[in-house]
């Protein structure tokens, strides 16, 4: 059974980085989209940004220039990493994938920037 794991979330400043990753265990296939989505209280959830196994990438335009996503195929591991951080960047952020009709999520985990 195919799992995610994230972790590196926490409470940052305006202005400040960090970095999310998630760990996927389990045996996957190609091709695949790994993405990072995120829910602010009493939003709905949205598609910060997903990468293809063939590295194809899209941004949310909320984020682009800001944030950064790669995946180590190797490791079976997606990466956001997070700059310029906004407080309307705080949420619960969640690791997805998806293949074969498999649409598999994590726990999420919180991320709050202060002003």
């Amino acid at each position: 059974q195919v799992q995610l794991v994230e972790s590196g979330g926490g409470l940052v400043q305006a202005g400040g980085s960090l970095r999310l990753s998630c760990a996927v265990s389990g045996s996957i296939f190609s091709p695949n989209v790994m993405g990072w989505y995120r829910q602010a209280p009493g939003k709905q959830r949205e598609l910060v940004a997903d990468i293809t196994s063939s590295s194809s990438i899209t941004y949310a335009d909320t984020v682009k220039g800001r944030f950064t996503i790669s995946r180590d195929n190797a490791k079976n591991t997606v990466y956001l990493q997070m700059n310029s951080l906004k407080p309307e960047d705080t949420a619960v952020y969640y690791c997805n994938l998806r293949f074969r009709g498999v649409d598999v999520w994590g726990k999420g985990t919180l991320v709050t920037v202060s002003s």
